[in-house]
């Protein structure tokens, strides 16, 4: 017998089943709770006495046509095929087939119904839930990110073989860049950016001079030649 049943709207969101008392209404949900797969409930009075209901309210649901009672003492919720159907492999077949033959109901395979989808919420769902809480909790959490103080940068970069004067050169230009590689991206290991920064050194915060190449005296005589061939006598005036 399954362990979850299902109640169509169409059973018990009716004025005929919402003119009853309300405990009435509640001894049919836990009736059709205890039923089997064929809708019969074997104790309909104990289950009447458990929830705390009166035999008024058993009486009310038999005259409404909601379930129909036999002379042996089980009844059978009325409609249960609007409220539930099950999959033929879950099916179990109810141990009263006497009454059941009463009812004129002839066989009906489980699997010419066509079956409503329903959003399952059952045991195979949870484990999936469950083993991708149990992945996310297995990994550890990343550590958060704390930029170094100066006496930490100074400490590496001597470590490394450089100079407090570089240490103190990435501090002061990652603290006004906030922190950021390339001017994008946020930092994640400042060890690396250091190490980074030593083999780099100087690119950050020094300027570039430019290449000037000395010119040779052949070349200085043939420009002071060009100068004079063109009339101008300026550099024979500068010793005068």
């Amino acid at each position: 017998m399954a362990h979850r049943r299902m109640f169509s709207l169409d059973v018990v969101d009716t004025d005929r089943f919402l003119d009853m008392p309300s405990s009435t209404q509640a001894l049919y949900f836990h009736l059709g709770m205890r039923a089997d797969d064929d809708g019969f409930v074997a104790s309909p009075k104990r289950t009447t006495a458990m929830c705390g209901c009166s035999a008024d309210d058993l009486n009310l649901l038999a005259a409404k046509g909601f379930v129909k009672p036999f002379e042996s003492g089980v009844l059978v919720i009325v409609d249960w095929k609007k409220n539930n159907l099950l999959r033929p492999d879950r099916y179990t077949p109810t141990q009263f087939q006497k009454e059941k033959a009463q009812l004129g109901i002839p066989a009906v395979n489980q699997s010419t119904y066509q079956r409503v989808p329903q959003v399952s919420i059952g045991k195979d769902s949870i484990d999936k839930v469950s083993v991708k809480r149990e992945r996310k909790a297995d990994k550890p959490p990343r550590p958060r990110f704390t930029p170094p103080s100066e006496d930490d940068a100074i400490a590496y970069f001597c470590e490394q073989g450089s100079s407090a004067v570089e240490a103190k050169s990435f501090i002061d230009y990652f603290t006004a860049n906030g922190l950021k590689i390339g001017g994008r991206a946020s930092m994640k290991d400042w060890q690396a950016a250091a190490r980074n920064w030593i083999r780099r050194s100087g690119q950050y915060n020094r300027p570039q001079t430019r290449n000037t190449t000395q010119e040779s005296p052949s070349d200085t005589l043939s420009r002071v030649a060009d100068r004079l061939k063109a009339g101008d006598f300026s550099l024979l005036e500068v010793g005068k």
